[in-house]
């Protein structure tokens, strides 16, 4: 239905250009909106693709993340059930009593009630030759050389020094601050504790 101000309208636009050219300037209007809207659709459709790119890159994004997640809590999972392993099967050879260590084989750490015979012959002599002194003070172990009778050469020396130092470093003797070792069971210096005599 036309409203009457239309009708109006197009009553006077016929009589004042007669009936064919009032016709051609609707028909040209009509196709003027027809192009704007074909514009518009254009845009929108344009604008539309876009957003589906986007769309799409944030759902691949949003993939990754979910995956990368799940792959932690996976890994997570599975070193935390390894380290309990690992910690139970710690706990079980904790358990099982060690055996004395064959003479001659290692130094082992000392501890109570070990008996000094499990140490190599060498060993126990520079042990022994500390103990002997222990009254006197510490030693070098230059002096532990020479008592032993290997003699005074550095080769001999450091030979003495680095049995000495593993005996320190295993709680058997102790090193000094100064490099000299003495019996007892204080406090063992480490690798590297102290200078050397």
């Amino acid at each position: 239905m036309v409203s009457e101000e239309v009708r109006e309208s197009l009553d006077v636009l016929f009589r004042l250009f007669g009936e064919g050219y009032a016709v051609a300037s609707m028909l040209g209007l009509l196709e003027a909106r027809e192009a704007a809207a074909r514009v518009r659709v254009e845009d929108l459709r344009e604008a539309a693709a876009r957003a589906a790119a986007v769309l799409e890159a944030a759902e691949i994004e949003l993939d990754r993340r979910v995956i990368a997640r799940e792959e932690l809590v996976e890994a997570l999972a599975v070193s935390a059930a390894e380290a309990t392993a690992v910690t139970d099967a710690e706990a079980e050879v904790k358990s099982v009593s060690v055996p004395a260590p064959l003479p001659g084989t290692t130094v082992p750490s000392w501890r109570e009630g070990l008996p000094a015979t499990v140490l190599t012959p060498d060993y126990q002599r520079i042990l022994g030759m500390v103990a002997d002194r222990s009254d006197q003070g510490p030693v070098r172990a230059k002096e532990i050389a020479v008592v032993l009778g290997l003699g005074p050469t550095p080769a001999k020396v450091e030979g003495v020094r680095s049995k000495a130092r593993r005996l320190a470093e295993r709680g058997w003797l102790v090193q000094e601050g100064s490099g000299m070792f003495s019996a007892g069971r204080g406090i063992v210096a480490g690798p590297g504790g102290g200078s050397s005599a």
